[in-house]
């Protein structure tokens, strides 16, 4: 049996990207087996990158939106952490990581809808995108990140 609490969390960014109309992207992943569960755009930060060029690397791999219809607006000021649920432990990204600490960015979305191609980058990450409301974006994250999605909200609520 492995000992997963001895491992390290695993550099992250994740995009709260926001319209006009004040409401966020969340897309629906692919690898998504069970429940009808979708998320913000979030992803790793490579050794050496700067979170603020991971966070526009990852919304572009993730959702096609380039750097130039984003405004950047906000960073929370502290790392969440979320922990893997047991099931996941040592099965996803090749069991070296017990959960994510992760820095999020609030993004301003400058574009339309034809700038969001989820086809951008091979393989696609999400089958199905959509803008809703942002008081709603815990009850659509998987459980084990709601306490995550619910402080990110809370940080950022007033600049949205």
């Amino acid at each position: 049996m492995n000992d997963f609490a001895t491992l390290p969390y695993r550099p992250c960014v994740g995009v709260m990207l926001v319209n006009h109309d004040g409401k966020v992207f969340v897309g629906k992943r692919i690898d998504t087996k069970e429940g009808d569960w979708w998320q913000m755009p979030q992803g790793g930060v490579d050794k050496g990158e700067e979170l603020k060029d991971a966070a526009h690397r990852e919304l572009w791999e993730e959702t096609g939106v380039q750097e130039q219809h984003v405004t950047i607006l906000a960073r929370t000021k502290e790392e969440l952490l979320y922990d893997l649920p047991d099931e996941l432990l040592g099965k996803l990204w090749k069991g070296k990581y017990r959960g994510q600490r992760q820095h999020w960015f609030l993004g301003r979305f400058e574009g339309s809808d034809a700038d969001i191609d989820l086809n951008a980058h091979q393989p696609p990450e999400f089958l199905d995108w959509k803008w809703v409301e942002a008081e709603t974006l815990p009850e659509l994250i998987v459980p084990f990140k709601k306490r995550v999605y619910r402080a990110v909200l809370e940080e950022f609520r007033a600049l949205i």
